[in-house]
């Protein structure tokens, strides 16, 4: 056992109520441990490990069709103290949650400093552990997640797995699935809008706040599982939703947005479907060190000095040097310059890693999807 082991097998933590009751370790695939308690679900858990750098929104996050598979480790401090505005009932498929990015949690555990014992918002009716213990999902509280993330950002995201007392997991490796696949919707549904047009919402694992936001624009929703065949249906424009995982494990998606370029709709891609666009287009993407999570990843617009502070949850990225002489960059990341949206330079083809419909903030990008609707009013005008 390493000094730095050693430091977090030892170090206390605080007491949780009922959740004290049971000692928990976080095991990463480089044998360093972290010692903790539980609280939710009392059962074992594996992953792939991540943090996440916002100061709010872990219903958000949890709720996040992007974070299937993984261990999400935040790295504020204090969790738990503004509660969930959920009472963990599940709606059905085709429902958009009021408060939460889908109907279910997607992460496969949580990881965090401090537990609140009591929590207070408006919205609020349950607390984070009674409501992770209902859905089956375990925690681990009293981690020092400084310590824990300074591990991942220079190791890069590892394997990790939460044993609780005398139980086991095996490692699991999310990327070795297509993640895709399991959290895409079956059928499609259909959200009617109030006439602005009608636009396919590839679902890669969509976030009901993408749905929010184009029906807020009047727009009539037509959401299709990953696989699906869109590329002559009747539409006036096409969104690519975010997703987990390695955008190269959804070539279906890629050949299908192939043949759909053919036409002239608006299309645009957030996050996952950013790096199918440019997928389709030729280009290369690559799997990042530990990723950008979080709701304060500086974004500047090419050709300009505006800076954007974005919401993105996302391990992988586009290499825009491999883009054709018919794309341009489109913003790049202020902390390690990684590309973060293309455009095409005469089409209404056009997408960006971040999220623009972020929730529950910033709204710095909001405005793309408005320039999204005047594409596909131009689409719709005689």
């Amino acid at each position: 056992m390493t000094a730095l082991d050693r430091d977090h097998a030892d170090r206390p933590t605080a007491p949780l109520g009922r959740a004290a009751s049971r000692r928990a370790e976080l095991v990463l695939e480089d044998g360093t441990r972290f010692r903790g308690v539980q609280f939710g679900a009392p059962s074992p858990a594996a992953g792939e490990v991540v943090f996440n750098t916002g100061m709010v929104g872990y219903a958000e996050s949890m709720t996040d069709p992007s974070y299937a598979g993984q261990i999400l480790v935040l790295t504020y401090p204090l969790v738990g103290n503004y509660g969930v505005p959920v009472n963990g009932e599940v709606p059905a498929p085709d429902a958009i949650s009021r408060h939460l990015e889908s109907g279910r949690i997607h992460v496969r555990a949580l990881v965090v400093s401090t537990l609140s014992g009591a929590f207070s918002h408006w919205s609020a009716v349950d607390s984070l552990d009674a409501w992770m213990a209902r859905n089956g999902v375990p925690g681990i509280a009293g981690v020092d997640t400084r310590a824990l993330t300074k591990r991942l950002r220079v190791k890069g995201c590892m394997l990790g797995k939460i044993v609780v007392g005398a139980d086991e997991v095996d490692w699991d490796d999310p990327g070795q699935r297509n993640l895709v696949a399991e959290v895409s919707v079956r059928e499609r549904v259909v959200y009617p809008g109030t006439g602005a047009g009608r636009v396919i919402l590839v679902d890669l694992g969509c976030k009901h706040h993408i749905i929010r936001s184009l029906l807020r624009r009047g727009l009539t929703v037509v959401r299709v599982p990953w696989d699906h065949d869109w590329s002559r249906e009747e539409a006036d424009g096409v969104v690519l939703s975010n997703g987990p995982g390695d955008p190269k494990a959804c070539a279906r998606t890629v050949a299908v947005l192939r043949k759909g370029m053919e036409r002239d709709l608006p299309i645009f891609g957030v996050c996952l479907g950013h790096q199918l666009l440019a997928l389709a287009a030729g280009a290369n993407t690559f799997k990042l060190k530990f990723g950008h999570r979080g709701q304060n990843q500086p974004c500047v617009e090419v050709g300009s000095s505006r800076c954007h502070i974005t919401s993105q949850n996302h391990g992988y990225a586009v290499d825009d040097r491999t883009l054709g002489d018919d794309w341009l960059p489109w913003f790049f990341n202020a902390n390690d310059g990684t590309n973060e949206g293309i455009r095409h330079r005469s089409r209404p083809l056009a997408s960006v890693q971040f999220h623009p419909e972020a929730h529950p903030g910033p709204t710095d990008t909001d405005h793309l999807f408005d320039a999204f609707l005047r594409q596909v009013r131009h689409a719709t005008s005689p």
